[in-house]
């Protein structure tokens, strides 16, 4: 059983162990990890994502040494277990917090948190949970205006953790910097948090944005922030593209 002091290399070890070869070919297909996609290259072993949260509860506590070495492995699991990892240990809520959102903001910067999954199940519980027990959430702001496909959707799913507080200023602050990309993985995202923004605040936060701003919406964030609208009002919308 794997232990926070594990070493990276033990880690990677278990993880080659628990592989499986035909759960790896068709994650690189469905992570698009083909030459020209957006996950070209990426390497995988074949392990589902609850073993892996299964993993990262036994390591809470792993130092940022180790977390750092899984988070430079050219394996996606690896990555994403350290990035579990790392959630986990700012969840603990010590005095390590910053030091923890440091290294995240170190990783996405370095390009290790390079796919939509990565981006997801760390953007709102760590960053955006940061920022929200402070009460800004300008940074995200930033990270939104960034060009790159993975940092600018760290900017907006990051939003989630003020939208669960009851907060709309974090995704409508971050929509400006968005709203012209046409990149499907920023139109799914932008168009999800805008969709939880209608679910957990207040239907009217949805369609008082999209009233000023449906007919610029892209087609895919348009269908995902109506998902919940009724009928009629997912076709009054649609019509003002």
């Amino acid at each position: 059983m794997l232990g926070p002091e594990a070493s990276a290399d033990e880690i990677l070890a278990v993880l080659v162990d628990l592989g499986d070869p035909v759960r790896a070919a068709q994650s690189r297909r469905f992570f698009k990890t083909g030459q020209g996609e957006y996950g070209a290259g990426d390497e995988f072993v074949g392990i589902r994502v609850p073993e892996l949260r299964r993993l990262a509860r036994t390591l809470q506590g792993a130092p940022a040494a180790t977390i750092t070495d899984l988070l430079d492995s050219p394996l996606h699991e690896a990555r994403h277990l350290a990035l579990l990892t790392l959630t986990a240990n700012f969840d603990s809520r010590g005095a390590d917090q910053a030091l923890w959102v440091a290294q995240y903001r170190d990783a996405v910067r370095a390009g290790r948190v390079n796919n939509w999954d990565l981006v997801d199940c760390s953007a709102d519980p760590i960053l955006g949970a940061y920022l929200l027990a402070r009460g800004d959430c300008s940074e995200l702001f930033e990270w939104a205006a960034e060009e790159d496909l993975w940092r600018r959707r760290v900017g907006i799913v990051g939003t989630a953790a003020f939208i669960k507080a009851g907060r709309a200023d974090a995704i409508l602050g971050v929509a400006p910097f968005v709203l012209d990309d046409r990149r499907d993985l920023i139109q799914k995202a932008f168009g999800w948090m805008l969709r939880e923004a209608g679910k957990r605040i207040d239907r009217t936060v949805l369609t008082d944005y999209l009233d000023g701003y449906a007919a610029q919406l892209g087609r895919t964030a348009l269908s995902y922030a109506l998902e919940h609208l009724p009928p009629a009002d997912r076709a009054r919308y649609r019509s003002m593209r």
